[in-house]
């Protein structure tokens, strides 16, 4: 792993400093909504039980003056002292009125004269209770109460709420930078590895595992470094393949020119036919390099249309049916009838011959090659298999790499890019090609194309 020195190489980065401030001021507006509900949601239940706390107090004292002005059966005479008590034990003072809004009993305790103190319990911090008697309202009870009883204990719930509200801020930021680090570092380690890999250091690689769309990142990166890497090399073998294939024919042919050149041989037929065989050979690379190079691009140069795979098919069996019976092969046809795909048929033409070509080349007289097209499962499927010698099992997979022609290579001729170029045609009509292969049974290659969808 490359150490980070590049930009934002500290705890968390920019990106992580701004993500933490995200969560903070997140967190910070989520806790004062929450700290200022509290508070006014404490404050109103509060001041709500302090009412009613009241009214049941001033409905108790009602009660008890109702009772003494039952028994006297007027204010004069009626024993007041019940109430009085029930109005201090609450924390009030009481003051009651009659019927007709005449002061019965002061705030001091004292009963004035009929006719004063008319008014007396108006103010803040009164409650009223009316004085009934056998269903007749006989007077009012007014509590004058004096500090709020529950202002005690709204400091105590504020502070409670306060201390909750810091805490539930430490919390969140804990969690907010957990959360900003775990983030984060995923994408600073990617962010190394990238500028790392694209320094020069090809093996470099994030190598993290990460959960979710974080770790899918990490794991698309790895797996771009390794194609990348693996294209690299596949250039570097290319060009010295390309370049062992062209030395020998050049090789050759300057060989054979000097000793003309020299009069060391006869310019006769023979040697004149050998040359031009050389010749010949270098040509054909050099086409067939060509053909790969266009194939790669086919997709730029594609003309797809309707196209019948099996009539395709058979048109290209016709073609190359001199050259396989030339061979000494038998062939075998079994086309479905009217297997449609959108393809371009000159290039679809192209791989089938392809791979006919390679049957003739690889297989011996009396081998039987059969060429199948079918439909099955939304895919048109066209598949050349062979009763050749087979591919050995350590071979399979490189079938189709440019320039490889397996452990025959001296044996058979060719300059092994004509599977090559059949999977650049066919994954360029989004399709696949494969091939299976038993060493001594034969082998068998399958294209794989999308069938046309119905309008």
């Amino acid at each position: 792993m490359i150490p980070d020195r590049g930009p934002g190489a500290g705890l968390l980065g920019p990106l992580g400093r701004r993500l933490l401030a995200a969560f903070a001021l997140v967190a910070l507006l989520s806790v004062a909504a929450l700290t200022l509900a509290s508070l006014m949601g404490t404050g109103a239940g509060l001041d709500t039980a302090r009412r009613a706390d009241r009214e049941q107090a001033a409905t108790r004292v009602a009660q008890s003056a109702a009772t003494a002005y039952a028994r006297a059966g007027t204010w004069a005479g009626a024993d007041l002292a019940a109430a009085r008590s029930l109005s201090a034990g609450a924390g009030a003072r009481l003051s009651i009125l009659d019927a007709k809004g005449r002061m019965v009993l002061s705030p001091g305790g004292s009963t004035p004269r009929h006719g004063m103190g008319s008014g007396a319990a108006a103010g803040q911090g009164i409650t009223t209770a009316p004085i009934i008697v056998a269903g007749t309202t006989v007077g009012t009870a007014h509590l004058r109460f004096g500090t709020p009883a529950g202002s005690a204990a709204r400091d105590v719930a504020w502070g409670w709420i306060a201390a909750a509200a810091l805490l539930a801020l430490a919390l969140a930021l804990g969690a907010g930078l957990l959360v900003t680090h775990r983030l984060s570092r995923p994408i600073r380690t990617v962010t190394r590895a990238a500028r790392a890999f694209a320094t020069g250091h090809r093996e470099t690689r994030a190598g993290l595992r990460a959960p979710g769309e974080l770790g899918e990142l990490a794991r698309a990166f790895d797996d771009m470094a390794d194609e990348v890497t693996r294209s690299d090399r596949a250039r570097r073998h290319l060009a010295a393949d390309v370049a062992h294939e062209l030395r020998t024919p050049l090789t050759a042919l300057q060989a054979g020119l000097e000793e003309l050149r020299d009069g060391l041989a006869e310019p006769d037929p023979a040697r004149l036919a050998v040359l031009h065989d050389q010749a010949l050979r270098l040509g054909r690379i050099v086409g067939d390099l060509a053909e790969l190079s266009a194939a790669e691009s086919a997709a730029l140069s594609l003309r797809p249309r309707e196209t019948d795979l099996a009539e395709l098919t058979r048109r290209v069996l016709h073609a190359a049916e001199p050259r396989l019976h030339a061979a000494g092969l038998e062939v075998r046809a079994d086309l479905a009838e009217a297997v449609v795909v959108h393809a371009d048929p000159d290039r679809l033409h192209q791989a089938i011959g392809n791979l006919l070509d390679n049957a003739a080349r690889y297989c011996a007289p009396h081998d039987t090659v059969t060429v199948t097209v079918r439909a099955t499962g939304g895919q048109a499927i066209a598949e050349v298999a062979d009763t050749g010698p087979g591919i050995p099992a350590k071979d399979l997979p490189h079938v189709f790499d440019r320039l490889w022609r397996g452990r025959s290579s001296g044996a058979v001729a060719g300059s092994g890019i004509g599977l090559a170029v059949v999977r650049e045609l066919v994954t360029a009509h989004h399709g696949t090609v494969t091939a299976r292969s038993q060493p001594g049974h034969g082998s068998a290659f399958t294209i794989h194309l999308p069938l046309r969808r119905s309008p």
